[in-house]
């Protein structure tokens, strides 16, 4: 388990990305607690992810009920107080976006700093939590306010 705000971020991330995809329907959205089978072998789970219909549909009902062999298209991670950001930054690029995960954050809620992680390997920092993240072409449409991490 984690401590009670590093919780609320993680809830705050999966809602503002549950809310988008539940107006769109473009894919599936995850919690904290679901693990993917990468295509490097590990088993990893991001705060909040999120899956593109033609992804899952692609998986057989019993895959689904695994640990399946699927690459989140997008991924969200909070910096908890006691992660050390090095392998936290470290984890976005040889894990997410190695294994094939086309957009990532990481999320620094106590520096205020959101690290935008692409698959053609651009990575860009947003500094100050007054701004908004794009889900781009991945995720059309949706917005992340940031600041609303500020008031967990």
């Amino acid at each position: 388990p984690i401590h009670t705000e590093s919780g609320s971020h993680e809830g705050e991330a999966f809602g503002q990305l549950y809310t988008w995809n539940f107006k769109t329907r473009l894919g599936k959205v995850f919690s904290a607690s679901a693990g993917f089978t990468l295509p490097d072998k590990s088993i990893r789970a991001a705060d909040a992810s999120w899956v593109s219909n033609e992804k899952y549909e692609a998986l057989s009902p019993g895959e689904r009920k695994t640990f399946a062999r699927l690459v989140p298209d997008f991924v969200i991670e909070i910096k908890s107080d006691t992660d050390n950001l090095r392998k936290s930054k470290e984890k976005m690029t040889e894990t997410w976006i190695a294994n094939g995960v086309r957009l990532a954050w990481l999320l620094d809620v106590a520096a205020e700093k959101a690290y935008v992680y692409r698959a053609n390997g651009s990575i860009e920092v947003v500094e100050g939590f007054d701004k908004k993240l794009s889900g781009e072409d991945v995720l059309p449409g949706f917005e992340f306010e940031l600041n609303l991490l500020q008031n967990n």
